[in-house]
């Protein structure tokens, strides 16, 4: 009885990955795809088509785009050969190894490598060997992981770098500071604390040309993750979580960087572009009726049927106020308050709202008595549970001093106004969240019922309808 011989490969595909691209130029790809051809060459065997993901890994289990793209293919019967520089570059895990296996074996697709050599997967002998090798490369890739995270953890225990791309604000070695993005990172925390949006920080840095570590452009979001790294306060991160005082000098006071961590994930703050306010006293302006807030609209028109943002009650049509002159009023209050002689009072020192040192000294003295439970545990000393008995107390001191801290800073967004030469210029420097600031800082402002028609001398804004309340 005749047997179904192996027909000659003629028709060939190439695999190509490399798990990370440090030089970022595809160069790993790039020499397997070589070694793959020339291996294609001595084989006399055409090269249909090439697929290559670049910087991931087989092991993350994260989706490869070509990878899948070539099964496809392979399924579809477009090649009977798959060449690769090793086994490992085609899968390291024995589920994908399965099923290229189930795509390969009914169609007698053949698997020839640069480093491994001919692998058959028509045969049970052939498959054998694919596992083998299959559970070797995930032994030795889980083996390196596992020495990977043991020198994180001690690095993480003496506070070095990890690596990796330079840090903004410091220099490629993770531990100097560099002095002009130092300096950045302050001023975006201090406006931050003032008011200003992560957005407006962002669009002042890309207008003086001030880039990433990486070369690009900023964002807000970008803006928002790295003012709330711990590394800014000299604190290593590891595995999500503060590991200790870090090797490298803070570039800000440690209650700095919570009271502003704790002001950017305030679930209240507004930062989504659909949320964003497009004048100056929505919801912060009060109606002189009920007492709510006020918010825009643009329920008014003109005679030639033209829009007119106008403040209205957000609780009932009680009052209604076109926004740019009554902005432009309380505008004018705010310049004449932040040049009045007694305006210095304005940028007087509070009292700090938290004791920093104290809270310190307890989020110190909280780390170490967790080190030492952890020592023991490891050592054998307690068990699990004796440990989380015992170490409860301190992560309890440890949690109450990071909230302590978080609001250890208020910074007051007049600074900058008071005392300027010419305060509208700065007002103007202003973006619109930082000047909303000032105003729920210095003032109320509630919106009475105005008297209705023109107004002696022929205006119709009436200033007698706004109350102002300084607060300050």
């Amino acid at each position: 009885m005749p047997t179904d011989m192996p027909s000659i490969p003629t028709r060939a595909v190439i695999y190509c990955r490399i798990s990370r691209d440090r030089e970022g130029a595809g160069l790993g790809v790039e020499r397997q795809r070589e070694d793959c051809q020339a291996l294609a060459a001595q084989l006399g065997i055409e090269v249909m088509d090439t697929y290559a993901d670049n910087d991931l890994s087989a092991y993350s289990g994260k989706p490869r785009p070509d990878y899948l793209r070539m099964l496809a293919d392979l399924r579809a019967g477009k090649a009977d050969t798959v060449l690769a520089w090793h086994t490992d570059r085609l899968h390291r895990s024995p589920a994908e190894l399965e099923e290229y296996i189930d795509v390969c074996e009914p169609r007698r697709i053949e698997t020839r490598t640069v480093k491994a050599g001919h692998l058959d997967l028509t045969t049970a002998t052939g498959r054998m060997i694919a596992r083998q090798l299959g559970v070797q490369a995930r032994y030795e890739v889980e083996r390196m992981v596992e020495r990977q995270r043991r020198t994180r953890d001690q690095m993480a225990q003496h506070g070095k770098f990890f690596g990796g791309r330079r840090p903004f604000g410091y220099e490629a070695d993770g531990i100097t500071a560099r002095k002009e993005e130092a300096t950045l990172i302050r001023e975006a925390a201090d406006a931050v604390l003032a008011g200003a949006s992560l957005r407006s920080i962002a669009a002042d840095w890309n207008q003086r040309s001030i880039r990433t570590s990486t070369g690009a452009q900023w964002a807000g979001p970008e803006v928002g993750e790295m003012l709330r790294r711990p590394r800014n306060a000299g604190l290593v991160k590891h595995r999500g979580e503060e590991a200790g005082a870090a090797q490298w000098p803070a570039v800000l006071d440690e209650g700095l960087w919570r009271s502003v961590c704790a002001l950017l994930e305030d679930p209240d703050r507004r930062t989504t572009p659909g949320n964003e306010r497009k004048y100056l006293g929505s919801n912060i302006y009060v109606c002189g009726v009920c007492g709510a807030t006020m918010r825009c609209t643009t329920g008014s028109t003109t005679k030639g049927g033209l829009l007119i943002p106008a403040y209205g009650c957000r609780a009932s049509k009680h009052i209604s106020r076109r926004c740019d002159p009554l902005d432009d009023y309380v505008t004018l209050l705010i310049f004449d308050r932040v040049t009045r002689p007694d305006a210095v009072a304005l940028l007087a020192q509070r009292e700090d709202p938290v004791d920093v040192k104290g809270a310190q000294r307890d989020m110190r003295e909280a780390r170490t008595t967790l080190d030492e439970l952890a020592s023991a545990l490891g050592a054998g000393e307690m068990d699990m549970q004796e440990w989380r008995a015992a170490s409860q107390a301190a992560r309890g001191r440890l949690r109450g001093a990071e909230l302590l801290l978080s609001r250890a800073v208020e910074a007051n967004p007049t600074a900058g106004l008071v005392g300027a030469e010419n305060p509208e210029a700065v007002w103007n420097r202003m973006d619109l969240s930082r000047r909303r600031a000032v105003l729920a800082y210095l003032m109320t402002v509630t919106v009475l019922p105005a008297r209705k028609g023109r107004l002696p001398g022929g205006k119709y804004f009436d200033p007698d309808a706004v109350e102002v309340t300084w607060r300050t």
